[in-house]
């Protein structure tokens, strides 16, 4: 059986959702930073064998913004899940984390939100354990889209959830 499910990456600029993608679609990595302006659709087939099961994930890459309040809303009709990206190594894309996650909720009701921490490659576990208090308990997973640490299995798992 395969089954289609819409996903959508939020955060603000430079947070590092395009390469995430990138990453996971391409198994690609660029330091050039090109701003996604609108949005960007990728997509890409993920097989779940134990639910015997395809999943194609079209993957929404919308621009950044420094408040998702500034999010145009039709992009986020017909989603099945978000991906909420931050910047580990920068402290303004994730000061709001809390106010920005409610603010989907209201907008998108029943609506999965999965919170990841980006850039981890950039500091050390220590920082990561020591800013916990910054980031919440509402961190999911810590990824890295330049070394693909993680991306596959955030995807993966986010798929089977998605089942």
């Amino acid at each position: 059986m395969k089954i289609s499910k819409k996903i959508v990456l939020l955060g603000h600029f430079g947070v590092g959702k395009s390469s995430l993608i990138r990453r996971f679609v391409e198994n690609t990595f660029s330091e050039d930073y090109k701003v996604t302006i609108g949005v960007h659709i990728f997509k890409k087939n993920v097989s779940i064998p134990e639910k015997g099961t395809d999943v194609s994930l079209v993957l929404w890459d919308l621009e950044g913004n420094d408040d998702i309040s500034n999010t145009r809303l039709s992009y986020l009709i017909g989603t099945h899940a978000f991906i909420y990206v931050y910047d580990v190594s920068r402290p303004a894309t994730y000061k709001n984390l809390e106010s920005e996650l409610e603010f989907l909720k209201e907008k998108q009701k029943n609506t999965p939100i999965t919170v990841v921490g980006n850039k981890e490659d950039l500091v050390t576990k220590t920082y990561l354990k020591q800013n916990v208090d910054d980031f919440g308990s509402l961190t999911d997973l810590y990824v890295s889209a330049k070394t693909g640490h993680k991306v596959d299995f955030l995807f993966s798992k986010l798929a089977e959830a998605l089942i």
